[in-house]
């Protein structure tokens, strides 16, 4: 595995090892990276859309739940936003893990207004969703360190 040396902003030399330099470490990325994609599309074009544009599927779903269209356009909003998040890389970490708590919102009104009928549909989300932010979790003090400065 290749290392790199480089000068930390305090004097120290802190040595850093490259996630990328071997070939399955190269993969491993891709697929993850393409995994992040997939999702966004997911949840921009299959989710987040028809309740946006108040697709009578979407519609009639959130009559139901007595939630009306502002419920609907609230979480399709949510869901767009979470997918273009998932594609910055200082918000991906963040995204997915917001993802995943409201597809934990979505499997409990699976099973409280309808039976459970497509429950298992959030549950499967939730499993590449935690991958990511696990594996993404290093943009976090990215993140952090871009609020700090703004303080």
């Amino acid at each position: 595995m290749s290392e790199t040396t480089a000068s930390a902003p305090t004097g120290t030399t802190a040595t850093a090892v490259a996630e990328s330099a071997t070939p399955r470490g190269r993969r491993a990325r891709i697929a993850l990276r393409g995994l992040q994609i997939v999702l966004a599309l997911f949840y921009a074009v299959a989710s987040a859309l028809p309740k946006l544009i108040a697709h009578p599927s979407a519609a009639e779903s959130f009559e139901e739940m007595g939630w009306g269209s502002a419920g609907m356009y609230a979480v399709g909003v949510l869901e767009l936003a979470g997918a273009v998040a998932l594609l910055i890389p200082v918000l991906q970490s963040v995204a997915a893990v917001a993802l995943g708590a409201l597809m934990v919102g979505a499997f409990v009104v699976q099973m409280t207004y309808f039976d459970g009928e497509y429950a298992i549909t959030p549950l499967i989300l939730i499993l590449p969703l935690a991958l990511i932010a696990w594996a993404r979790r290093g943009s976090n003090a990215e993140l952090l360190r871009l609020v700090r400065r703004r303080d």
